[in-house]
């Protein structure tokens, strides 16, 4: 049963704005409802959610598609900013991965127990494995959180054919936001799980989108991009690239 205390906040969220454009007030009050989940909440001061979303431009009812949204600590706070009216699709990759150990399996059914609970206790927030059964041009604004620098390290094509089912996803005017661990030009930031920002702009905007922006809210001078970043200096807390693509 969905919580009544999370509707609740949603609703608030909702009524709060005078506009259409993001209550950072409001998204912040809601984040702080007790059914959220406390790890969630120990992450807000380094990831500063409702500042990232309004620079984005996520504005209430919207359709939005959160890309490899991992346990969902994203999907859950644009839930609350979407509101009622909104959509959420919170998009995972099915099953095991190749070479997958014990600790990556549990690590994994960890994640989908969190999505399961978050697409239980959301009433606008929808699982999704593949973006390709999207319809075309049917989402407002789509996020990818700390993970183009897998995508793209990996293997470029795959990144391209990532960001091809996004912009195809995208309606004309829909907005991507790239939010990744700054890296340096040159490094090895696949071992570093990085990502330079030429080398960000470059790909995405190799994928057809427009660079609109970018945005300083997640800098980090003390993070001198040499360290991974689960190293436990950093704490977490990243030098990040924030970056607003728009689809022409």
């Amino acid at each position: 049963m969905k919580s009544m205390i999370s509707l609740f906040a949603i609703c608030l969220l909702a009524a709060g704005s005078a506009s259409a454009a993001l209550d950072i007030a409001a998204l912040e009050s809601a984040m702080a409802n007790p059914d959220r989940p406390a790890e969630d909440k120990a992450r807000d001061a380094s990831r500063k959610g409702p500042q990232v979303l309004s620079f984005f431009g996520l504005e209430a009812g919207m359709t939005v598609l959160d890309i490899n949204a991992s346990a969902g600590w994203y999907t859950e706070v644009l839930s609350y900013a979407t509101g009622p009216s909104g959509k959420v699709y919170m998009q995972n990759r099915a099953g095991a991965r190749p070479g997958e150990d014990a600790a990556a399996r549990d690590a994994r059914v960890a994640r989908e127990a969190a999505r399961a609970d978050r697409a239980t206790r959301l009433g606008n927030v929808q699982e999704l494995d593949d973006m390709g059964t999207l319809p075309a041009a049917s989402i407002d604004f789509a996020i990818t959180a700390m993970n183009l620098h897998d995508f793209h390290n990996s293997d470029p094509a795959v990144a391209q054919g990532i960001l091809g089912q996004v912009f195809a996803a995208l309606k004309s005017g829909g907005i991507l936001g790239v939010e990744d661990h700054e890296g340096t030009k040159g490094a090895d930031n696949a071992t570093l799980h990085r990502i330079a920002y030429d080398d960000a702009v470059a790909a995405v905007t190799a994928a057809g989108f427009v660079l609109e922006g970018s945005s300083e809210v997640l800098r980090n001078d003390d993070d001198d991009h040499t360290a991974a970043p689960f190293d436990p200096a950093l704490g977490r807390d990243t030098d990040r690239i924030v970056l607003k693509f728009v689809k022409p």
